[in-house]
């Protein structure tokens, strides 16, 4: 798929449509003057208080004061205790986004919150039933499982802590505790497969509509742009294997595996790879009419088209089985 600057947010967006303004400048970082902060609660901190610093007043900065810079995490309503506690209102589940990822997914699908909305719809089952606010809902249950494909080697604890990141570190007006474990896998069969195979659907079909609208990866031009790559697999070091593939890196096939060549031929756009011509390694570098002749009458074509590719970097649009 095609890739995109990252445009990182300023700060989170609820459901509500709360969220950094987008015709407010600067780049994201507030400063305060050190002296202007002050801790809001009218009496001595206690161990367990949940309160933010505010700001005393908004003193003009003079070169050489001490600032604070900050990054905005979270843009709530405020929720003001009687003894001055400055807490956060609403549910950091609300505000849990993928990032660039999400932004991505509503652009194609042309839905504001398409995460959410998918969510909205899906009827829990099994340990967790009704409707009444908990430290997981339905839609950070779904982002968790979709930032599974990007963190395949992290456990559930580790999941959680990074898709709420800083989130968990604002005083809600509800004590909040990042979901364990037990909770994710609990809510995960309780929303069951469904959302996440409705989600599925919905990007292929925003993919395929791309596709049939004849996007180019170059505009303007009517040609599909594709490119080649080569590749090398490791194979089980026996004899068979060695006569068969061949080895690289050595003129005397004495690496320590056989290994398996690979000639990709991919779309330039989606990604996506139109052909794939496996064969035996070399102890040196053929040329085109070489190594064409290598393949099978079915495979010359791929090779041709392949060969011509790298050549060109483009070619007209045609079928290639």
């Amino acid at each position: 798929m095609p890739s995109y600057p990252v445009s990182p947010l300023l700060a989170s967006d609820a459901a509500d449509g709360a969220g950094w303004p987008p015709d407010l400048p600067g780049g994201g970082l507030v400063a305060i003057r050190l002296a202007d902060l002050a801790c809001p609660v009218r009496r001595v901190l206690r161990e367990g208080d949940r309160t933010a610093l505010t700001s005393a007043g908004a003193g003009r900065i003079r070169s050489g004061d001490l600032v604070v810079f900050c990054k905005p995490v979270v843009v709530a309503p405020a929720v003001v205790r009687r003894d001055g506690h400055v807490q956060a209102g609403g549910h950091p589940a609300d505000h849990a986004r993928l990032g660039v990822l999400e932004q991505q997914l509503d652009e194609m699908t042309g839905q504001h919150d398409t995460i959410g909305q998918v969510a909205a719809r899906v009827k829990l089952a099994g340990k967790v039933k009704g409707t009444a606010r908990r430290c997981m809902t339905t839609a950070l249950t779904l982002r968790a499982v979709l930032l599974m494909t990007l963190m395949p080697e992290a456990d559930y604890t580790a999941l959680m802590t990074a898709l709420l990141g800083d989130l968990a570190g604002v005083p809600w007006h509800i004590p909040f505790a990042v979901p364990t474990a037990t909770v994710l896998s609990t809510w995960r069969g309780a929303a069951g497969p469904a959302p996440v195979l409705r989600l599925q659907e919905m990007t292929l079909a925003a993919a395929g509509h791309e596709a049939r609208d004849g996007y180019r990866a170059v505009p303007g031009l009517d040609l599909d742009l594709g490119a080649v790559d080569g590749t090398l697999t490791r194979t089980p070091d026996t004899k068979a294997n060695r006569a068969a593939y061949g080895s690289a890196g050595t003129g005397d096939d004495s690496s320590p595996y056989p290994q398996l060549r690979d000639l990709l031929v991919s779309d330039a756009y989606t990604r996506a790879t139109l052909a794939v011509l496996t064969g035996r390694l070399v102890a040196r570098v053929l040329d085109d009419d070489e190594l064409i002749g290598n393949w099978t009458p079915a495979d010359v074509t791929c090779q041709r088209s392949a060969t011509e590719l790298a050549r060109h970097r483009s070619s007209p649009s045609k079928s290639t089985k």
